[in-house]
């Protein structure tokens, strides 16, 4: 019965954030999802109302992101079609280079942020300075997937910390990107600009048009054998079951590791959600070698994880112990303001010196990104090229097959966590600005671009 009514609650949540977001025009030009509304209406009706509502209806909502994380990721990848087009990979090495720079920065500024400022002055711990790329790069999902990692390791304020940058860092980064998006207009920097006021009102309300409404996905099998959204949960549920096998694989691995290994955890504190990425990416494979991808659409796929993310995010936002927040304000304001900053710096100064063509649109689709999710970063990307007339749109798609399985989320996103808490946070600054001087080397050699705007 707990169940039922979260899963009740939620659904009228998600609702009632659409309404509220359908009727009220700041919410229409800030863009905000239907999903933070949501929570942060769930948050304010637990937080003012408190004991007066009954725990059963929001019991479950902070085991939830954990789960539905693991849906996002092993969705990732399955029913992806190859790209058959000359040069895809010249086209997306600046791009992936522009990522992998934003995302190793955002580690380097958080713990220089931590060891040289807030560390001393409010005692916040070294993986305090990771929540810059957890919550902004990675988002509400990764938090969600890490909250169990931050509980194993002692940190139990991580995930609610992380779920307030995540937030923070989706709201900034469409207000932000949108006041980034009027000045390069003024600039003459992108002259294919659709604002605000050019929509028309169910575009602003973010509802089609009736006879215009898109197809959700293609049905790849008859209904008489298996429902053709069933068949893609039951894909999902697969691409999950291979992650857990290596979780487990790891799990036991870690009983025969060198001792060092053994006795910082990092094996056994390792997430599930990569590993269902990669598991995913794996049955991708399969599927394709044995010419079974046919029955796995992306489209399907893409509104199964849109679906598992909208729930993920108002659950999250929803379940924020404000009691952390209110005791970690300043110091998560400083590292919100530092992360904001470094994002808009690249997107000025390297934007225009990596990128021969269409920099700015390929630039903001990267800001959008590192501060929320890829929508976010999709979200702009249409606002400055809404019939994709520049290469941006396709640069992009083509960077999240090398930048996912890393950075947001990735492998380093989880390795990070466990390492910082166990080795401290000078090693982990370390590797990331190796990391770091390594791209910007590899833009310096390869990419560099020198125009007059550029002066």
């Amino acid at each position: 019965m707990i169940a039922v009514m979260s899963f009740c609650g939620l659904c009228v949540l998600l609702v009632l954030g659409k309404i509220i977001r359908t009727y009220i025009p700041l919410f229409q030009r800030l863009y905000l999802p239907a999903s933070v509304i949501g929570g942060g209406l769930g948050l304010l009706i637990i937080t003012i109302l408190g004991d007066r509502i009954s725990p059963e209806w929001y019991a479950s909502w902070s085991k939830l992101p954990g789960f539905l994380i693991n849906i996002v990721f092993a969705s990732l990848f399955l029913g992806v079609r190859h790209s058959g087009r000359k040069g895809a990979m010249k086209l997306a090495m600046p791009q992936i280079c522009f990522g992998q720079i934003l995302a190793w920065g955002q580690y380097v500024v958080g713990l220089v942020a931590v060891l040289l400022l807030l560390g001393p002055l409010f005692g916040v711990p070294d993986v305090f300075g990771n929540l810059i790329e957890i919550g902004f790069e990675g988002g509400h999902g990764t938090v969600g997937g890490l909250a169990r990692t931050f509980d194993q390791l002692g940190w139990k304020e991580g995930a609610d910390l992380g779920y307030t940058m995540a937030t923070a860092g989706m709201i900034f980064g469409i207000v932000i990107g949108m006041v980034l998006i009027n000045i390069a207009a003024r600039r003459g920097y992108v002259s294919n600009i659709r604002t605000f006021d050019d929509l028309s009102l169910l575009e602003r309300r973010g509802i089609y048009r009736f006879r215009r409404q898109p197809a959700a996905g293609r049905e790849t099998v008859h209904s008489d054998s298996v429902d053709s959204l069933a068949l893609h949960i039951a894909v999902i549920g697969i691409a999950v079951l291979i992650g857990f096998g290596m979780k487990e694989g790891l799990a036991l691995f870690n009983n025969i590791a060198p001792g060092w290994i053994r006795e910082t955890h990092i094996l056994t504190s390792f997430p599930l959600f990569p590993l269902c990425m990669i598991g995913g990416l794996i049955l991708q494979y399969v599927l394709r070698k044995t010419k079974a991808h046919v029955i796995v659409d992306g489209g399907q796929m893409q509104h199964l994880s849109g679906a598992a993310l909208d729930f993920l995010v108002v659950s999250a936002v929803a379940s924020i112990q404000i009691k952390f927040v209110i005791a970690y304000w300043l110091p998560l304001l400083i590292l919100i303001v530092a992360g904001t900053l470094w994002n808009m710096a690249l997107v000025w100064y390297l934007g225009p010196r990596i990128f021969k063509e269409a920099w700015f649109e390929r630039s903001i689709a990267e800001f959008g990104q590192s501060m929320g999710v890829t929508a976010t970063g999709l979200l702009l990307l249409r606002t400055v090229d809404p019939e994709n007339k520049t290469c941006a749109s396709s640069a992009f798609g083509y960077k999240q097959l090398f930048h996912e399985p890393i950075m947001g989320g990735g492998i380093w996103t989880s390795l990070a966590v466990p390492l910082v808490i166990q080795k401290g946070g000078v090693l982990v600054l370390g590797i990331c600005l190796a990391f770091l001087l390594m791209w910007f080397g590899i833009w310096r050699c390869f990419f560099y671009v020198k125009s007059p705007q550029n002066e």
